[in-house]
């Protein structure tokens, strides 16, 4: 397959194209599913069935052109037999425990999934013939961050200090082992994209500020900002997903050329804090503050500090982000808003993935 445009037309070659993607049931799965549907390709998902209600995957059905399968990725059988029936030409793996504060609480579930279910997915995709690329979706949280506020570029040392992170940074390691030992030669292209605190409409996982943000504002109780000071590379989900579709079709045209892993991230400017995202929170919804500020927790060593440099992104894929953090946070509640006024959801989610293909585009 062919994949020569950096551009949504260029992206039109996934038509017809054996596409797995796990993770699907998620919140970033779903948007990305319906990318991937929009583009015609044939979607074939692997996920825990949803664990919120509501969810997004759920209010974004149904989906007819989705052939999903309900599979632990930690069981290495059902995994390898059902990769073997998909056949994927294309991988996207997004399935992970992806919360650093129930890493806390479930350390071995954690790693066992987010190192050992890659390894498992890893290993059932080297019996797969026509494979041709496979995107790992890690985190901005993989390298050893020392609170100092200094930008991290691919070239910064991995590392971790919670569960979560440490899962993601070996997930980083295991990939690039596993692609020059088994990959690499046979022409399958196998990379990493790290990217940040993602925001969009349709999240309900627990543990992050947008969904408690609006659970709160829904049940008339303000949450607790644990640490209200904190920073981090807010972005909102359709930058990354892009990148994501780029990064594979970049991949698949010049191999080795393009680079091992690569940054997602905001715009450098403006940065916002955790109080800061709150407010913009309640003004695009125009209601009261729903939050108190607390202390943090001192039992979980969250990083106050973090910011990524997605410079190697923009030079090597021609990508960069379309919006803003503030632009992000009035897209986020136009969707809550959506929901919260019965309209149909998925129509809103099409209409924000025109808008951000024409700004893409340079139409609007």
């Amino acid at each position: 397959m062919e994949c020569r445009d950096r551009t949504v037309e260029g992206m039109e070659r996934l038509k017809g194209c054996r596409v797995l993607l796990t993770g699907h049931t998620g919140f970033k799965g779903a948007w990305l599913a319906l990318i991937l549907e929009r583009l015609g390709a044939q979607v074939s998902g692997i996920a825990l069935a949803p664990d919120t209600t509501p969810n997004l995957y759920e209010l974004l059905g149904p989906w007819p052109q989705l052939r999903s399968t309900i599979c632990d990725i930690r069981d290495r059988q059902k995994l390898a037999d059902t990769v073997a029936a998909i056949a994927p030409e294309i991988v996207i793996h997004m399935a992970a425990q992806s919360l650093v504060r129930h890493s806390y609480r479930e350390p071995v579930a954690t790693i066992e999934t987010n190192v050992m279910g890659t390894v498992h997915l890893l290993e059932a995709l080297r019996s797969v013939p026509e494979l041709a690329a496979v995107l790992v979706i890690t985190s901005d949280k993989v390298y050893e961050n020392d609170d100092s506020g200094a930008v991290l570029s691919e070239a910064a040392p991995l590392g971790g200090h919670d569960p979560y992170s440490a899962s993601k940074a070996a997930t980083e390691i295991v990939c690039a082992a596993y692609a020059r030992s088994f990959f690499d030669a046979r022409g399958v292209v196998v990379k990493t994209a790290r990217a940040g605190n993602v925001i969009g409409g349709g999240d309900w996982a627990a543990d992050r500020l947008i969904p408690d943000l609006w659970r709160a504002h829904v049940a008339g109780r303000p949450i607790e900002l644990r640490n209200p000071d904190a920073t981090r590379p807010w972005q909102h989900v359709l930058d990354p997903l892009y990148g994501y579709l780029l990064y594979v079709q970049q991949a698949m045209e010049r191999g080795a050329q393009t680079p091992r892993a690569l940054n997602f991230g905001p715009p450098a400017e403006p940065v916002r804090n955790v109080l800061q995202v709150a407010e913009r929170f309640a003004d695009a919804l125009q209601i009261p503050p729903c939050w108190t500020v607390g202390q943090p927790d001192a039992s979980m060593k969250e990083k106050k500090l973090l910011a990524i440099d997605p410079t190697l992104a923009r030079e090597s894929l021609g990508w960069r982000p379309m919006l803003d953090v503030d632009s992000a946070i009035r897209w986020t509640c136009e969707w809550y808003k959506a929901f919260r006024d019965g309209s149909d959801v998925r129509a809103v989610a099409h209409q924000q993935i025109d808008r951000y293909f024409d700004l893409v585009r340079g139409k609007a």
